[in-house]
């Protein structure tokens, strides 16, 4: 299930990529499809280790001729990477976990090179202030939301770290209203018999595909998307 849009992000074959907690890999496995050397980092070892054995399958299945790849462990506010070292950076549902926010934008515009785009995605307003207010669980966990952002702020951030947004889209729209069920009947209560209804519907719209699905993810996108996705490119002159 993806987030961001590689066209959208102008992912090119032989871009550097970095996807900032990368998690189970699932924008790292899409860059290196398409040809990317990528690395993938977290602060979860566990997880990167699923994600390393994955690329190494790949490699040796040839799927990656022509790309590199790296599991690393790290923190976003504190990149183990020379600055501009990325063509291409993502971050995908990280920034609203981080208390200084900030400094991790920073971070990711360090290592991004002049010209370069970041692909930014955070849950939207609308779709989380539900979740707050049906739920504590669902926030005041240890590692989880410490902040619902607003577009603008979120934008007003980015330009804080030199970084102008040039592409947005919404992400995701079937998925809000599966959220909303979760935080009503209660967030660890996965048995629930309408929880496991709509996992199924979710499932099925992102293995099977189906027409029906397909239109009504489109439909519900712009209005009730559980993700923004913004693309911000870092100011100075483009360089490859």
């Amino acid at each position: 299930m993806l987030t961001v849009d590689c066209r959208r992000l102008g992912l090119r074959p032989g871009d550097r990529v970095l996807d900032v907690g990368a998690g189970a890999g699932r924008h790292a496995f899409e860059a290196l499809r398409l040809g990317a050397d990528v690395v993938a980092a977290d602060m979860d070892g566990a997880a990167l280790k699923e994600v390393a054995v994955m690329f190494e399958a790949l490699e040796l299945d040839g799927a990656s001729l022509a790309t590199a790849s790296l599991a690393t462990e790290a923190d976003a506010l504190h990149l183990p990477f020379p600055d501009g070292a990325f063509d291409r950076v993502i971050a995908a549902e990280i920034l609203e976990h981080v208390p200084d926010d900030r400094a991790a934008m920073a971070e990711l515009a360090r290592v991004l090179r002049p010209g370069g785009v970041l692909a930014v995605t955070v849950p939207r307003w609308f779709p989380e202030l539900v979740n707050w207010i049906l739920s504590d669980e669902y926030h005041l966990v240890p590692g989880g939301h410490v902040r619902i952002y607003r577009e603008g702020v979120l934008r007003e951030r980015l330009a804080g770290a030199g970084l102008a947004v040039v592409d947005r889209h919404h992400a995701h729209g079937l998925h809000s209203p599966y959220w909303w069920l979760k935080c009503a009947v209660g967030v660890g209560d996965d048995e629930h018999r309408l929880v496991q209804a709509y996992h199924r519907l979710l499932v099925r719209e992102m293995v099977e595909r189906p027409l029906s699905l397909r239109l009504a993810e489109r439909a519900l996108q712009p209005v009730i998307g559980k993700s923004l996705v913004l693309y911000a490119m870092k100011a100075g002159r483009a360089v490859r």
